[in-house]
């Protein structure tokens, strides 16, 4: 909603939300988060769309400074991305909720079984799974 109040245009909303979250999967091992992850995204997507909107702003001002197209790695990267957005969405709602509460949150085993009232085991099996299930999706998408 917030978002959505500081720009007027779903589509570019949708493409700032998406790469917070792009840039949250790529660097959630360097990521120390020691407030909450709500917080966290929000200070995220604040910060994009404050530079989305210096972007909008000095590009009115200059058209002269428009650089050249991204290169093929850059739409090969996006394509990965979207194949492994894809494969979360493939998942196990219960599968894809123990992984999200491991990556994103970055809660324990014992944290994630007691929380949903299972058990450990059952906590890293899930994930175990999760992790195979996107590297095939991910590698068959590939070739």
């Amino acid at each position: 909603m917030y978002a959505f109040k500081s720009a007027k245009k779903p589509e570019i909303i949708e493409e700032l939300v998406s790469d917070c979250f792009i840039k949250l999967w790529e660097n959630r091992k360097k990521i120390e988060i020691k407030t909450s992850i709500k917080h966290y995204i929000f200070l995220m997507l604040r910060n994009s769309i404050i530079d989305y909107q210096r972007k909008k702003k000095f590009l009115t001002q200059s058209l002269d400074n428009i650089s050249e197209p991204a290169g093929q790695d850059v739409f090969d990267e996006q394509k990965d991305y979207a194949v492994l957005y894809s494969a979360l969405e493939k998942l196990p709602e219960q599968r894809r909720k123990i992984l999200e509460l491991a990556v994103f949150e970055s809660l324990s085993y014992n944290q994630i079984a007691e929380m949903l009232q299972i058990s450990r085991n059952t906590v890293k099996t899930q994930i175990s799974r999760s992790y195979r299930f996107l590297k095939e999706k991910i590698q068959s998408e590939r070739f």
